[in-house]
């Protein structure tokens, strides 16, 4: 209830703010129940917004761990993060995950005060100034909007969650001016979201699809994470045109554990790009056919030489990186649908048994590249079979994008391609701990990059998160150590000091164990207490020794 205001023995309540109107939107019309962000002089008044509802507020430790907590959210769950950050230094911190967001496509709302209007652009050394803060953020946004008439922040949500629900998703920034926060508002006479669907692509272009489908003898699905809304169709599809699938990084899970289709993410592998040069037909969905999915070694490799069918909600997208034969405009989950229904009979196209004969070809687990990570992920498996691994850019991340097979998808997501910021696995992980507490989540990070973001342990301890927090410690960046002795560049800037991580951690309220063994981490996983976030490090030199004792380790 907003409070009564009394003049001439008149009673009346008093009006709505921009604030309190901002908290109302967001609760009761788009349904968002948590928020991260940190308080600050510019923002105080919009915490008067939050007073008396039930919307949960998460404090991270620095602007870019909000950012990332909210990344994490809106994979595990499917919904905006949405965060609230200060004018100028919040908003550079935030930049980064933003970066993140907008090239993975996730969906984020990014709301943050700005200076007043009549001292915008005036480079009048105000607090927190920056010349356009607008200007500086549209770069990492779908779009940002300087809200001018607070009247006029309903459609602004509007557009925004238009953006999230009905286009290519990701990070929209909305800035609010300090002296708007208390302006009255005029309260909308309807509260309810609009209906919005997703475009559908056009029927001939369907039935053409489905044709050339229908015609190929070796046919080649590519799936990726703009697909993760619709496992049922996708599954269903690449089973009835019996058709090997890869499925990106983001898209692992999407057709479930270790299906007899699912090639994974192993297309810069050489037995998937022999099946890709080799089909004749490949049907790519939701998927940028980005070098990080498709050509992580670098080198170019990848190559279709088919007819290739693209679909995609961005038309843009359709043309890039690779040539396309046809192209589709849609949603990607609907395409699936619609194209699913020129199917009704499945075709056999020895999908199965190719399938079965690349991945023999590739032979992961026995592959001495990844020898030091299959205990790691075979353990995790066992003991939390269901768990969301949330990684960072870091050794057990890149081998896990090849070995790792999930029963579901938004079960794993890392920062280890695309935009590939460091400091993203922790509070990501918290992010997608606040989206799914019926799930496990771990935390998959290194000695180098936890410590961007190191200091969101103490949030998880606040909110009482229980994330596994799984940190392989080699002592440094050693994936730039390997670039720079295979370039013939000396080793600097790459040996660096660590701190007594389980000291630290304890520091913070959080329990932590040291581990040199498959077994200790199996013990680890065992004993841990969930009720709160735990630091389980592994030193990743007595790791190695301990399966070349135990002869788990398949290298001489």
């Amino acid at each position: 209830m907003n409070t009564s205001v009394t003049s001439n023995q008149s009673t009346y309540p008093a009006p709505l703010t921009c604030a309190e109107l901002l908290i109302r939107l967001l609760r009761d019309t788009y349904g968002v129940s948590t928020l991260f962000g940190i308080p600050g002089v510019h923002t105080v008044e919009l915490y008067r917004g939050l007073e008396g509802s039930d919307v949960q507020h998460v404090t991270p430790r620095h602007e870019q761990g909000a950012g990332f907590m909210a990344d994490g959210y809106a994979r595990a769950s499917g919904q905006p993060g949405v965060c609230l950050i200060i004018t100028g230094p919040g908003m550079t911190n935030m930049a980064t995950a933003m970066g993140q967001a907008l090239a993975d496509s996730i969906p984020m709302l990014v709301i943050s005060s700005v200076n007043r209007r009549d001292t915008l652009g005036m480079g009048q050394g105000r607090l927190h100034e920056l010349p356009s803060q607008q200007q500086m953020i549209s770069g990492v946004a779908r779009f940002s909007h300087t809200l001018l008439d607070a009247n006029t922040l309903p459609e602004v949500l509007a557009r925004a969650f238009a953006v999230f629900n009905g286009a290519r998703p990701g990070p929209v920034h909305i800035e609010i001016p300090i002296d708007l926060f208390n302006a009255p508002v005029n309260e909308p006479a309807s509260w309810q979201a609009p209906t919005l669907y997703r475009a559908a692509p056009d029927p001939e272009g369907l039935a053409e699809a489905a044709r050339l489908l229908h015609a190929a003898k070796q046919p080649l699905v590519l799936l990726g994470g703009g697909c993760v809304a619709a496992p049922e169709a996708a599954r269903a599809l690449v089973e009835q045109l019996d058709a090997p699938t890869v499925t990106t990084i983001n898209a692992k899970g999407l057709l479930g554990r270790d299906h007899p289709l699912d090639l994974g993410a192993n297309a810069a592998l050489p037995a998937v790009r022999e099946l890709a040069v080799n089909a004749d037909v490949v049907l790519a969905v939701g998927t940028e056919l980005g070098e990080t999915d498709y050509d992580v070694v670098f080198d170019g490799g990848f190559h279709l030489s088919g007819t290739l069918i693209r679909i995609d909600l961005d038309p843009e997208q359709l043309v890039r990186n690779q040539r396309v034969t046809l192209g589709l405009v849609g949603d990607a989950g609907r395409s699936l649908e619609l194209l699913l229904k020129h199917f009704p009979e499945p075709l056999n196209r020895h999908g199965k048994a190719r399938t079965a004969s690349a991945l023999r070809a590739l032979n992961l687990h026995n592959d001495p590249a990844f020898s030091d990570f299959v205990p790691l992920y075979a353990t995790l498996a066992e003991h939390l079979p269901e768990a969301i691994l949330v990684g960072d850019s870091t050794a057990p991340v890149y081998a896990g994008n090849h070995l790792v097979s999930q029963p579901a998808p938004r079960r794993y997501f890392n920062a280890s391609t695309g935009y590939g910021t460091l400091g993203y696995g922790l509070p990501a992980a918290l992010g997608a701990q606040l989206a799914r507490a019926d799930l496990p989540v771990v935390a998959l990070v290194g000695d180098g990059g936890v410590m961007f973001t190191l200091s969101e342990i103490a949030t998880a301890v606040e909110a009482r998160l229980p994330v596994v927090i799984v940190l392989w410690h080699n002592a440094g960046f050693e994936e730039i150590r390997r670039y720079m002795d295979a370039n013939g560049v000396a080793r600097l800037g790459v040996d660096i000091q660590a701190p007594n991580f389980l000291t630290l951690a304890e520091s913070f309220g959080c329990p932590g164990a040291l581990v040199e063994s498959p077994a200790e981490l199996a013990s680890a996983l065992a004993n841990r207490e969930a009720t709160g976030p735990v630091l389980i490090e592994i030193d990743a030199a007595a790791w190695q020794k301990s399966l070349i004792s135990t002869g788990d380790n398949n290298e001489e």
